[in-house]
Order: C-alpha cells, then sequence, then structure tokens
C-alpha cells in the first residue's frame, strides 16, 4: 500500500493556479514584462543618463513621471486581469473521498482517489465512470464549460464496475488497474484500458467524465480520478493561443525601429556641431565657463550626443502603447454594446473576444465562410427522400408552385411529432401497405443514429441529437411510424408500426470527419444479424455491391435533384452479416478497441473490412434554409471588394445552390469554373483551361517577398467569374506544385465555392491565401469542423448556432447571426481603422513637431544641450495637454454615420489597400512636422528678435521666448487636430477647449511667486506668463504662427479634393451639402405652407 501511494504521488495534485502573480512577485515580475518593450527600455536608459549631471539639461521628473505613468497604467491592467482570470477558479470546493467518506478541498483530491458526485455538482478532475444511481449506470452531463454545447450527453460506466453500485466497502476495495493515454488537450479522445479481475476491457470518452462538464438528472455517481489539476483535459485546453498582431502593429514597430535610427542621426549632426562649436568658438567663453581639465572637443561632443538623446527623447512616443490600447478597448466595447448586432430571439448579443485587432476588421480583402450554419440556419426538416428509385416528397409544378398545401394527417401514429410536417401522401400509404424497402428505410433511420430520447410523460418524447441532421431524420422516422423510444448500451427500441421492438446492439461505427458515414450491427428479434450504414453518397457508393449498379444510376439522379434544390442528402446502405463471420470479426474489434497504439488505425481497417458490399436502400434530402439578410451581406461585401470563399463539406449541387440563392453566384457573371478532376494532370489542365477564358487587363506576378515567399498581388479582369472545386480535386489543387497556379484562377474570381472539404482542407486554404497575398483574411464558422479554420486566418469569427460554442470559444469576435458580418466590417471595423490611423498621424506630428523644434533651437544654443521649453511643459505634454483631445478623437471619430457606411460600401476600400496609414503616410506626416517646427520656431525667434514691451522694457529674454514658443505650439497642434476630426460632440469639443484652458491654468500658477517661494529650483519662470502674455504682439506671433501652420495643409486637401477626390471626400462634399439644403429646404417649404394656408383663408372668406 505505501508503495501504490508513493507512485500515486508522482502525479500531478488536483490544485490549479490561473493567475501569473502573486503578492510578493508582482512588482518585480510584472516590471520585468514591461521592459521587455523596447520603449520602456529605452526611457529607462534614458532616466539612467539623466543622473549624470555632466550629460543631462533636464530634470529628472520630466522623464520619471511619464515613464512611472505609463508603468502604473500598463500594471494596474495587468493586475485586473490577472485578479479576473483567478476569481473563477473552482479548485476549493468540497468533494467526497474515499477509503471513507469525507469532506476535502478540490485542491487535495489526487490520482487514483474515488470521488463522489451528486446532482448538478461541477465534477471536480478528469475521472473513469465506475457506477451510478440511474439505471445501466447512466449519467447525464452537460459540457458547457468545455465546448459550450448545453445539450445533454450521455456516459455510461463499465458492466463489471457499475455492480459495485454505491457499496462503500466494495469501492474501497476495488483494486482495478488503468492504462492510458499521456495528458492531452483532444476532448472528443480517450484511450485507455482497464485490467479488473482478469480481464482487460476497453475505456473510451463514453466512459469519461471531464473536469468541467456538470451532472444533471443524475441521483449520485462514483468516479475513479485519473488526471488532476494542470493534466485534465479541460486545462489542457488553456493553452496559449496564437498571438495575432495587426498589420498596423507590424508597420509600428518598424516604424519605431526607423524612429530610433532618425534619432541616432540628428543626435550624431548636434554632437558633429558641439564639436566644431567648440573649436572655433567655445574658447571665448572660458572666461566664464571653465572647462574641466582633460575636456576636449571630442569629449564635450561625445556627452553632447548623450545630452541631445535625453532632450530629443520625445521622438519615440513613450505612450503611444498605452494610448493604443484605450483606444481598442474603447472600440471593442462599441461592438460589445451595438445593440444592432444583438439578437433577441436568442439572448445574444455581438462580443469582442479580442481587442488587439479592431483595426484590422476595416482591412478584410477575403473573407472564408463555412454554409451550414453560417450562411443558412442549421434547423433541418425532412423534405424529399428517395426509396428503392422512387422519390417522394412536395410535388411541384415548373411554375415553381406546391400543388396539394394539405399536410400528412399521422393521427394513425399516436407517438408522432405534432411539428413535423410532410406534404406527400404517397410515402405515408407506402408505409401502411408494408412496403418492404420503406419500412427497411425508416427501420434504419430509427437505428442508426446516437440521439437519446426522454420520456418526461407517456407518449411525450423529446429528442437529444449531437446534430440537427440526426434529430431530423430519427423525428422523420418517428413520425412514418418507426418510433425510436430508448437505448441502452446493449440495445435499442423501437415502436414499429406500433408494435414495441427491441433490437441487440452489437457494436457502433462512428462517424467523423474522414469516414463521413455511420453505422450500427444489430440483432433483431428474430435473430437475424444487420449492418445498417448511412453517410455521404460518395462515400456509400464506393462500398455497394455491384447489384446495385441500376439502382444507384437512378438515385444519383434523385440526389442530384436533390441538391440542385440545395438540399442537404445522405445515402443508406445495409447488408445482412453472417453469424461466423460475425463471430471473429467481433474478437478482432475487442482486441483493436484494447488496444492502447494506433487504435484509431486498427478499427479503422476493421470497419473498412465489414462495411463492403452493402445493399443501397435510398437517400434523404434535408432543408437547412439561409439565414435572414445572407443575399443582402454578401452583396454588400461583394460591394466592399471583399471576396468571399465558401468551404463546405456538402456536394457540389448543394454548395452550387445555395451559392445562386445567397447572390454570391449570379446568372450575370461571364462564366462559373467547375473544377472536378480525379487525377493531378486532370486539375491542372482544368485550372490552366480555365485561366484562358480571363481578359487580364493589368498583371503583376511576384511583386515582392514576404518571408521567402513570392507575394502574387491581384490581376484586374474584364468581368466577373466564379469558381466551385469539389475536394478530391482541392487536395491536388493544394499541392505545393500547384498551388499557386491554383490561387491565381481563384483570386481572379469573384467568388470561390470549395464543396466535400475537411476542416484540414479549410485551414490549408486560409494559410495558402495568407502565404501568397498581401491581405487581411476573415473566417466565419459555426462548429467545431470550422475551429482550424478560424485559427488560421488573420481574424476568426463565431457564430452561436445549433451546433454548439466551440468555434465561438476559438474566435476573435462572435455573434448569432451572419448577417451582422456587415456591420462589423463596414461600420465598426471602417471606424476603428480610421479613427487608429488617424490616430497614429496625429500623434507622430505632434510628438515629431514638438521635437523638431529643439533641433532647430541647438543651431542656435552653440549646441549646448540647452532646451528650448520649461521643464514642466516637456513633462506635462505629452501627458496632460495633447492627451484628451487626441483620445477623444481616436474613439468618437466618425467620418459618415453607419446609415452612409452601408449606403455607399465603397468607402471600406481605402483600408484594404492601406491608404489612410503607411510608410508614405508617416513620411508626409514627418515632412508636415518638419515644416511646422520650422515656423514654431523661427517666426517666434524673428517676433522676440530686438522687441521691447508697451512700457519700453526689453522682451527677449530666454523664459519669455521659451514660453510663446510653447503655446505657439499648442495652439497649432490643436488646431490641427480640428482640422482631423469630422465628427464633433460634447465630450470632443470639452476635451479640445478643456486642455487649452488647462495649460493656461497650469502655467500661470507654476509661473506664480507662490510656487517659485516653495521651491525655486523647480520653478524659475517666475512672472514670465503675465509678463508676456499681456502683450498684443505676443498674441499676434501666436495667430501668425498658427495660420502659417495649417495654410498649406488647407491649401493641400483643396487642391487634392478638386483635381483628384477620393470617395471619402465626395461623400464629405455631399454631406455637407446636404446639411446645406436641410435647413433652407425645411425653411422654404414652411414660408409655402404658411402661403397655402394665408391663401386658404382669403377663399374662405
Amino acid at each position: 500500500m505505501l508503495i501504490k501511494r508513493f507512485f500515486l504521488s508522482l502525479f500531478q495534485t488536483n490544485a490549479i493556479k490561473t493567475s501569473k502573480y502573486n503578492l510578493f512577485t508582482f512588482l518585480p515580475l510584472n516590471l520585468f514584462e514591461q521592459f521587455q518593450r523596447i520603449a520602456n527600455a529605452y526611457f529607462l536608459f534614458l532616466l539612467v543618463l539623466q543622473v549624470i549631471p555632466q550629460i543631462s539639461s533636464l530634470s529628472w521628473f520630466t522623464t520619471v513621471v511619464p515613464l512611472v505613468l505609463v508603468l502604473s497604467v500598463t500594471a494596474a491592467k495587468d493586475a485586473t486581469d490577472d485578479i479576473v482570470s483567478d476569481i473563477h477558479t473552482l479548485s476549493n470546493q468540497p468533494v467526497l473521498l474515499f477509503p471513507r467518506l469525507r469532506s476535502e478541498k478540490w485542491m487535495d483530491v489526487q490520482v487514483g482517489d474515488i470521488i463522489k458526485l451528486e446532482n448538478n455538482q461541477f465534477v471536480t478532475a478528469d475521472l473513469l465512470l465506475l457506477s451510478s444511481s440511474e439505471p445501466l449506470n447512466l449519467v447525464y452531463i452537460e459540457t458547457a464549460e468545455l465546448d459550450g454545447e448545453t445539450n445533454l450527453k450521455v456516459r455510461q460506466a463499465l458492466p463489471v464496475t457499475g455492480d459495485l453500485g454505491d457499496d462503500i466497502e466494495k469501492l474501497a476495495d476495488f483494486n482495478g488497474e488503468v492504462l492510458c493515454e499521456p495528458p492531452n488537450n483532444r476532448l472528443d479522445r480517450f484511450t485507455g484500458t482497464l485490467a479488473f479481475s482478469g480481464q482487460k476491457y476497453p475505456l473510451d470518452n463514453e466512459k469519461i467524465l471531464l473536469r468541467g462538464c456538470t451532472l444533471r438528472n443524475t441521483e449520485w455517481c462514483f468516479g475513479l480520478v485519473l488526471f488532476g489539476g494542470p493534466e485534465t483535459k479541460l486545462m489542457q485546453n488553456c493553452g496559449k493561443s496564437t498571438f495575432k498582431r495587426t498589420s498596423i502593429d507590424r508597420l509600428m514597430n518598424v516604424l519605431v525601429l526607423c524612429i530610433f535610427g532618425f534619432l541616432a542621426c540628428m543626435c550624431i549632426i548636434l554632437a558633429i556641431g558641439n564639436y566644431f562649436w567648440e573649436l572655433n568658438k567655445g574658447s571665448q567663453f572660458t572666461v566664464f565657463l571653465p572647462r574641466l581639465d582633460g575636456n576636449s572637443a571630442a569629449f564635450s561632443a561625445f556627452l553632447t550626443f548623450w545630452s541631445y538623446v535625453i532632450i530629443l527623447n520625445t521622438v519615440v512616443p513613450i505612450s503611444l502603447y498605452v494610448s493604443v490600447e484605450i483606444i481598442r478597448l474603447g472600440n471593442s466595447f462599441y461592438i460589445d454594446w451595438d445593440r444592432k448586432m444583438y439578437f433577441a430571439r436568442n439572448d445574444t448579443p455581438a462580443e469582442a473576444r479580442t481587442t488587439t485587432l479592431n483595426e484590422e476588421l476595416g482591412q478584410i480583402k477575403y473573407v472564408f465562410s463555412d454554409k451550414t450554419g453560417t450562411l443558412t440556419q442549421n434547423i433541418m426538416t425532412f423534405n424529399k427522400c428517395s426509396i428503392n428509385g422512387k422519390t417522394y416528397g412536395e410535388i411541384r409544378k415548373p411554375s415553381g408552385y406546391i400543388t396539394n398545401l394539405k399536410t400528412v394527417d399521422f393521427s394513425f401514429n399516436p407517438l408522432a411529432d405534432p411539428r413535423f410536417m410532410f406534404h406527400d401522401h404517397a410515402l405515408v400509404e407506402a408505409v401502411k401497405l408494408e412496403n418492404p424497402e420503406v419500412h427497411a428505410f425508416f427501420r434504419l433511420l430509427a437505428l442508426c443514429h446516437t440521439v437519446m430520447a426522454e420520456e418526461k410523460k407517456e407518449g411525450e418524447l423529446f429528442y437529444q441529437a449531437q446534430s440537427p441532421d440526426e434529430g431530423a431524420l430519427v423525428t422523420a422516422a418517428r413520425n412514418f411510424g418507426f418510433v425510436f423510444r430508448s437505448r441502452t448500451p446493449d440495445s435499442i427500441s423501437i415502436v414499429e408500426m406500433e408494435k414495441q421492438r427491441s433490437y441487440e446492439l452489437l457494436a457502433i461505427l462512428d462517424f467523423n470527419n474522414v469516414r463521413k458515414r455511420m453505422s450500427v450491427i444489430v440483432r433483431t428479434p428474430e435473430g437475424k444479424l444487420s449492418l445498417y450504414c448511412k453517410g455521404a453518397d460518395t462515400i456509400i457508393y464506393e462500398r455497394l455491391h455491384q447489384s446495385c449498379s441500376k439502382l444507384m444510376d437512378v438515385t444519383t439522379e434523385h440526389l442530384n435533384e436533390f441538391a440542385g434544390e440545395g438540399l442537404r442528402t445522405l445515402a443508406l446502405a445495409y447488408k445482412d452479416l453472417d453469424e461466423e463471420y460475425f463471430e471473429q470479426w467481433k474478437q478482432r474489434h475487442h482486441e483493436a478497441s484494447t488496444a492502447l497504439d494506433d487504435r484509431g488505425g486498427k478499427l479503422d481497417q476493421l470497419y473498412e473490412e465489414i462495411e463492403k458490399d452493402l445493399l443501397l436502400l435510398g437517400a434523404t434530402a434535408i432543408e437547412d434554409k439561409l439565414q435572414d439578410g445572407v443575399p443582402q451581406t454578401i452583396e454588400q461585401l461583394s460591394k466592399a471588394d471583399i471576396k468571399i470563399w465558401v468551404l463546405t463539406g456538402d456536394k457540389q449541387e448543394t454548395a452550387e445552390n445555395i451559392g445562386y440563392s445567397c447572390n454570391l453566384l449570379r446568372e450575370e457573371m461571364n462564366e462559373v469554373f467547375i473544377v472536378s478532376g480525379n487525377s493531378h494532370e486532370d486539375v491542372k489542365q482544368e485550372l490552366r483551361s480555365e485561366k484562358g477564358f480571363f481578359n487580364v487587363l493589368i498583371s503583376f506576378h511576384h511583386l515582392t517577398m514576404k518571408r521567402f515567399h513570392a507575394l502574387i498581388a491581384d490581376e484586374v479582369v474584364n468581368g466577373e467569374y466564379g469558381l466551385v472545386i469539389n475536394g478530391h480535386s482541392l487536395a491536388y489543387a493544394l499541392e505545393r506544385s500547384m498551388e499557386l497556379e491554383f490561387l491565381k484562377t481563384a483570386c481572379m474570381c469573384k467568388a470561390v465555392i470549395c464543396c466535400r472539404v475537411t476542416p484540414l482542407q479549410k485551414a490549408q486554404v486560409v494559410e495558402l491565401v495568407k502565404k501568397y497575398k498581401q491581405a487581411v483574411t476573415l473566417a466565419i464558422g459555426d462548429g467545431a469542423n470550422d475551429v482550424s479554420m478560424i485559427k488560421a486566418a488573420h481574424i476568426g469569427v463565431g457564430i452561436s448556432g445549433q451546433e454548439g460554442m466551440q468555434a465561438v470559444l476559438s474566435s476573435d469576435y462572435s455573434f448569432a447571426q451572419f448577417r451582422f458580418l456587415q456591420r462589423l466590417l463596414l461600420v465598426h471595423g471602417r471606424w476603428s481603422y480610421l479613427r487608429m490611423c488617424k490616430f497614429l498621424r496625429y500623434f507622430f506630428y505632434k510628438n515629431f513637431t514638438f521635437t523638431f523644434v529643439h533641433f532647430w533651437y541647438a543651431f542656435f544654443c552653440g549646441f549646448s544641450a540647452q532646451t528650448v521649453y520649461d521643464e514642466w511643459f516637456i513633462t506635462l505634454y505629452n501627458l496632460v495637454y495633447t492627451a484628451l483631445p487626441v483620445l477623444g478623437m481616436s474613439l468618437f471619430e466618425q467620418d459618415v454615420n453607419d446609415v452612409w457606411s452601408f449606403q455607399h460600401p465603397q468607402l471600406y476600400v481605402p483600408g484594404q489597400l492601406n491608404l489612410y496609414f503607411s510608410k508614405k503616410a508617416f513620411f508626409k506626416c514627418a515632412l508636415h512636422s518638419c515644416y511646422s517646427s520650422l515656423v514654431l520656431f523661427f517666426i517666434p525667434y524673428a517676433a522676440m528678435q530686438d522687441t521691447v514691451r508697451d512700457d519700453g522694457k526689453d522682451v527677449a529674454d530666454y523664459q519669455s521666448f521659451a514660453l510663446l514658443t510653447q503655446t505657439c505650439l499648442l495652439f497649432a497642434v490643436t488646431i490641427q487636430l480640428g482640422f482631423e476630426m469630422s465628427y464633433w460632440t460634447a465630450v470632443n469639443t470639452f476635451f479640445v477647449l478643456g486642455s487649452l484652458a488647462m495649460y493656461f491654468a497650469v502655467t500661470f500658477t507654476m509661473y506664480s511667486n507662490g510656487m517659485f517661494l516653495m521651491l525655486p529650483s523647480a520653478f524659475p519662470f517666475i512672472g514670465t506668463a503675465r509678463n508676456s502674455l499681456n502683450q498684443p504682439n505676443v498674441w499676434l506671433t501666436i495667430f501668425l504662427t498658427s495660420i502659417l501652420c495649417v495654410l498649406p495643409v488647407v491649401t493641400y486637401r483643396f487642391l487634392l479634393i478638386q483635381l483628384c477626390p477620393t470617395i471619402n471626400d465626395k461623400l464629405m462634399v455631399l454631406k455637407g451639402s446636404l446639411m446645406i439644403r436641410k435647413p433652407l429646404y425645411s425653411y422654404v417649404s414652411t414660408w409655402i405652407k404658411v402661403g397655402v394656408l394665408l391663401e386658404n383663408m382669403k377663399l374662405s372668406e
């Protein structure tokens, strides 16, 4: 026993630590992380330089105050996030442990313990289910915490452990040995064996309770702890996701490095200037500025270099990253709060699950969309079927109108679902006439599934299906007289035409995305062995007996008709099994199911062996209607030059039909190409022949290089084209030798539909576009099969629909309906991109202008590293005087409102082309700052030179010049901000005017006698404000510099609008003219109404 306890102690405990910090490690660890940012480390280096008297001409607080503020804000945010992440930890809930029942905390549970759980309790660790209070040792669990799905799932204990029941002594004496896979993050799979009483039993996912599940409708159960704490599958799935960065983030990193290089160049120029000045002029000042022994001109230049590194540090924006995070957070709240993206039926609001990608939403070029549940409602209804070569379902005229509106009367079946509707009475008659093929068809639907039935009242059945397709098919069988009632691990009970029958369930051959089919092996009450199979028609056809060739041809025609109407299809087949063969197969199946190595591969081989020579029964057709607003949304996105690719697992005909119905494919298109080759050469030839159809107007190939990959630019073609490619052909098209050919052809098409694709192929298509196109991609889906695509794209969007929440949990943004995508992109995305670009342009402008004035002043102060501004102004410029106005613009700016954004989707195009902020825009911003700094330095310099006050006293001192220059600077950048803003609010106005008022209030306070008397060294500018700002020539200078700073901007924008206006310029002009016309129209119409009224009064008299 001691050896056993020692062995179990080697496993992880059940304690979980979700926080990054504790009380003692927060400060050092957080500071270490923050100083890994190059900007923060740079300012820490500056602080070290400032404590060296020979170098620094600025007080320490000019760097300490901004640095401490930035570090404090970031630390507060990190601490809040850490507290929130740890506040819901569940490692301290009481549970019951063996060998005797006692209450313990979750964190004290260890591997090998046996735990008792009661109804509505969370599962404490990954457990092997031993026994339960329910018949047949079933338990019902809710997995919402794991995959977001709220429908109940069933787990069942092995019969050998189920016999333990709730007998404490038997459970305490349990000595089974479990061998299983190591800890991993696969929620849908578990591989292991239980050795107990000399026998070996296979363990799979159906016998495991995972941490995070909730026990429902079960009084109690007992489980053996297999994994605890960090080794549980829940925590294994909490690993770090791939960190997504926006294109603006990547550009900013490059620009910041360029700014560092430019700063070094400026400091070198000024150091060289100091060197020559010391050689030529420095000796004249040694009388009152004696040099220390050994200090040469070269050493002075060396010190000057580091002095100017300190003074010109504002060219590197320390508060840039913090400001960007605040803006992104605000724009994320707008998405969360948008009532127009709220789906009331499901009480589902839109959610920004990340705050780092908002502006990327305004640059989307490619949208990759799933079909089922994303474009469609994923609410399935049994619509048509083909049985033994005959079709049943709604009968339509060529005009499309239903000829028989009377629904089938299912009153003969007391267990029928009253919500089910069907219009073809012939199928009911065939059932009543006991047509053997029709009975076999519906018997298959009633047996081959994983649905669970709940019967709360006699005759009131409720089905819990893991997919809407299964629920629709089982409900159809129920209404046509084959009612699924209940299931156990060994049997399925159904009612066939009001007769209760129980089938022995011998094996379930599971469905997965690779097999694309499901089978069950049952023994009828008469003792006959049968295999029933349903799946994709292409997969079933490959396994049919050759005697079914004629029936297969007829059924194929029916399937194509169904798919042409946009219906989802499945083929159904069966076979009778030989008893002796099945016993041999069953033994091999048991050996494969208990294997620990390659269990899945061995089982697949056995499944392939037995699922052959099937006999075709027919096919089903299920209708999945489009969601509201899908065609309009796709049309809007197409007008915004966003290319939409649909990646679906449906048949080609179904996908094409949906493509036309949702306006993805249109009859007006020049051509819709179909790629369906079954070999490498066929696909290659089809792609090349289709490419010859394009009339290429402009072609650029391999334009630039990106991480050693050639980037392919868009080719402008004459006309609109579509492309449809199936999964077999896509597998060849994605090979390295053909991927470029496929991509070039697809990118010249307006719409692309990929059918019969696997989840892996979805991700491969997204990665291909990301690899070779300089474009931002978005993937949107609603199911677990879309997760890989969502994670692969630059931005992932999850639809909270009928297939659970796995797509939402892996996404960056989520909402309930596809139609909300147009608002997310055309409104929130475009606004976020516009705001971020305006913020960056203005932020760099105001900082460069502020810094360049220092550069020009160096040529007039002997390169002595003297500052042109007051030290307090340097400290407060970015933190107080200019912080709120630019944040106000970045949070509230709108060039046009949301209605205009929908009316003119072409406004979205500039974001795709990076027109608002790029290296070119940054260079223009730097030139603008250079001009403004020249004006802001030389105009005040000339105005102050040889100038006297009204009373004849001299006004041309350094302090007065510093005050005038910084006041001119603040007015100039504030006016520039006003020109940048298109949308003024009360908050914006308050921030702008309030910042100017704050400047004057702080200036007069700091330059007062009282502050000087308290700290003379810190506040030397005594009386400067009141003595300078009462002079008319000072205000004239401020007015003149402001005009000269903005005049070129106004001129440039006027000429740009007149000569080559953008769509934004045209709309802004139209918007302005409408605003002028509206009051005028209202005024004129009012007088017309008054005139008509007076005329009527005269006539009445």
